[in-house]
């Protein structure tokens, strides 16, 4: 019988979470999947691990990012269905399982995020699906709220592609992930893309999966994330508006890189926030911007009123929070 699944895992120097990454996976209620690592030139002996292994496995003479990774790995896949994973996880032992009933539910479902929980701090949410708002903002949903919400499966924005399982065909049809991004943001934008051809991207409460976070880069920010994280939010807002809704949502658009700025000043990284983004505005002609469509009218709509809804939303938790501390 022909296998639904391949487990694609994106490598760069990630031995240290491999063995209960890959112990997590072999524990799984459902085991026919295919399962393959995409090293990304990794320096730490995670080849020679996984030659040791036996591990079905790519490898990558130099770091192409997390893009051209899973990239080569969903076109090296046969089957109908794929999950991307990364290294510094453990899944629950019905996780596959319930990915896969998941997406399987309509042919219209393009990617469905999992219930990702802190490592460290199971308690906590990590990720119940990606948003994002009229300020450019992506965010993750959940983060920091207590781990015991989140049981309705509701349709997020995009999948966190950190643990998200994708319906392979799609991909034909949309584009894969954009290797011009490297990392960071590329999974909203190819969350983006489905949700204009009319795909949904749902979150799934019973695919539960623990998180380290950062595994890779090793810290929530760093430069080189504020500085692609900032490029990468030009090209996000480039490519997938039509230049009337880029116009109309410009001010917010530029509000947010106003505020980030501040932010990212106050942390120490206001230059590296700064060169990215006119990064990001000097070569965003580069990008494939998506072709606009009459018959994707409605979706645009739909999407314009969900970057409404994310934003007061984000405003509104933000608030909470902030009032929560004056207490």
């Amino acid at each position: 019988m022909k296998k639904e699944v391949t487990i694609i895992i994106p490598n760069y120097n990630g031995l240290a979470y491999m063995e209960a990454c890959m112990e997590a996976l072999g524990n799984q209620s459902f085991q026919d999947f295919h399962l393959l690592v995409v090293d990304n030139g990794s320096t730490d002996g995670s080849v020679e691990w996984l030659r040791k292994k036996r591990i079905p496995a790519l490898f990558l003479p130099e770091n192409k990012g997390f893009s051209a990774a899973v990239n080569l790995g969903i076109k090296h896949s046969t089957t109908p269905y794929v999950i991307l994973l990364n290294n510094d996880t453990k899944v629950d032992k019905h996780y596959v399982r319930e990915l896969l009933r998941a997406i399987t539910r309509s042919p219209k479902i393009f990617s469905v995020s999992s219930k990702m929980v802190q490592m460290h701090r199971p308690e906590l949410m990590d990720d119940a699906g990606d948003m994002y708002c009229l300020f450019g903002w992506a965010y993750q949903r959940g983060v920091g709220r207590r781990s015991k919400g989140y049981r309705k499966a509701v349709r997020v924005f995009s999948a966190c592609a950190g643990a998200a399982i994708y319906r392979r065909a799609v991909f034909e049809e949309i584009g894969y992930f954009d290797e011009m991004h490297f990392a960071y943001l590329e999974d909203l934008d190819v969350g983006y893309r489905a949700r204009i051809a009319g795909y949904d991207n749902i979150y799934c409460p019973t695919a539960l999966v623990y998180h380290v976070g950062s595994g890779t880069s090793g810290s929530k920010y760093n430069a080189f994330k504020v500085r692609l994280a900032a490029r990468n939010q030009v090209y996000l807002n480039y490519k997938n508006m039509p230049w009337p809704q880029l116009l109309v949502n410009l001010p917010g658009l530029l509000a947010g890189v106003g505020l980030k700025y501040g932010f990212f000043k106050k942390l120490g990284y206001g230059k590296e926030y700064v060169d990215g983004f006119f990064e990001g505005i000097r070569t965003a002609g580069k990008c494939r911007k998506v072709p606009f469509r009459k018959e994707n009218a409605i979706h645009y709509l739909e999407i314009q009123w969900e970057l409404f809804a994310a934003t007061l939303l984000y405003i509104y938790e933000f608030s909470s929070r902030q009032l929560k501390k004056l207490r």
